[in-house]
């Protein structure tokens, strides 16, 4: 996304897919972008498995098999199987684990990873070259990418990486154990709460969070407001209110009723079979960010962008949102970055299609906010939250 763009831009045009466009061969090695592909790329030969890292809650599953279909369809299309393996908890850790390797130009032994952009490491990625360029001429779906998600700054030709889906940030609490909890206020400074929520451990989400209940704009970071929202924090966490910083790992303890409400992102919910588990967006506003795929060095450019273009596919795209009831299969409930997708959604599965977290409201869209992207690389900043989610 360009950080020209508004919150609300971000999300509409990104919920409001177009027409489903026929599938394109999934071999299809013409009518792309004529830009060069990654040496890597240059036999144009499928690899036999496909190494896949992503974040959990993250990818359509048969509720009773526990497999992924839309893995598997893309097996039977083109022979390539995907080792598909949920270990990103959160940006800065998964980072951690793989920046020596690729410092040294080391393969991590992955061919596809998911990083986000309210974090500062896809865009370190790509200026450290430590990602493949796509190979453009092998995703001829790149053409369904919506317009908004076209042109972010950190890599404003979309050379090196293609949104995977995008979120909001908000409030998830268990109805068993709690009344509503409908804003950071609450969640912060409840006493019946103490000690039975979590943070997110990712900077940007629960600075947003904990500013726009200061009164604070999230997308315009000064010290004044830093300062201010980390005391809200800081506050909390001394009290004994927050249990921990979390990532995705929330979601378990959340799931058994170990917590009472947690700060958590909208696609994740309906994935944890609590009915008793509810998300909303906080009476003060959430904040919105997109997950995008990057091939890291050494990961094999042309099967990755063949699967790339593959999720591109409108009907692809929406069965993986909507799931399919008929199937036992569960969606990813996260907003999808194609064109057509909502569409396809619909006629697979209408009561979820139509559900705001993955097509949200106007309301919603309008509540939601943009992390100043400044911030995220700001030295003292980075410093000072690290500080505080370690101690």
């Amino acid at each position: 996304m360009t950080d020209q763009l508004t919150r609300r831009q971000l999300l509409e045009r990104a919920a409001v897919g177009g027409a489903a466009i026929s599938f394109p061969g999934i071999l299809a090695a013409c009518g792309g972008s004529s830009s060069k592909s990654s040496s890597s790329s240059s036999s144009q030969k499928l690899a036999k498995t496909l190494h896949f890292s992503n974040w959990t809650y993250y990818i359509d599953t048969n509720d009773k098999t526990h497999r992924h279909p839309s893995l598997d369809s893309f097996k039977q299309k083109t022979g390539v199987t995907v080792d598909y393996t949920e270990d990103i908890n959160d940006n800065a850790s998964f980072f951690g684990k793989i920046q020596a390797q690729l410092r040294r130009g080391q393969s991590i032994g992955r061919d596809i990873i998911v990083m986000t952009d309210n974090s500062r490491y896809p865009s370190l990625l790509v200026r450290k070259k430590w990602v493949e360029k796509l190979d453009k001429s092998a995703i001829p779906n790149i053409k369904n990418l919506v317009p908004v998600q076209q042109h972010p700054a950190w890599d404003p030709d979309r050379e090196y990486s293609l949104p995977w889906q995008s979120g909001i940030t908000g409030i998830a609490f268990n109805d068993k154990l709690s009344d509503p909890v409908l804003s950071m206020d609450d969640l912060l400074g409840n006493p019946k709460l103490k000690g039975k929520i979590t943070l997110l451990n990712e900077m940007g989400d629960c600075l947003s969070l904990v500013m726009l209940s200061n009164g604070d704009d999230p997308a315009k970071v000064t010290d004044a407001t830093f300062d201010r929202a980390m005391a809200t924090i800081k506050k909390a966490v001394d009290s004994g209110q927050v249990r921990a910083f979390t990532g995705n790992d929330y979601g378990p303890p959340l799931a058994k009723g170990d917590l009472s409400a947690a700060m958590s992102w909208s696609g994740d919910i309906p994935q944890l079979g609590n009915k008793h588990i509810h998300w909303n967006l906080p009476k003060d506003g959430g904040d919105t960010w997109t997950d995008n795929m990057l091939i890291p060095t050494g990961g094999d450019v042309y099967t990755a962008s063949v699967y790339m273009n593959y999720v591109y596919d409108p009907k692809v795209m929406g069965l993986m949102e909507a799931g399919d009831p008929k199937r036992n299969i569960t969606g990813i409930y996260y907003i999808p970055p194609v064109d057509g997708a909502k569409a396809a959604a619909l006629a697979i599965n209408p009561e979820v299609a139509n559900n705001p977290l993955i097509f949200p409201t106007p309301e919603m869209l309008d509540n939601v906010h943009l992390f100043d992207p400044e911030a995220l690389n700001n030295p003292k900043y980075l410093t000072e939250w690290q500080n505080l989610i370690s101690a």
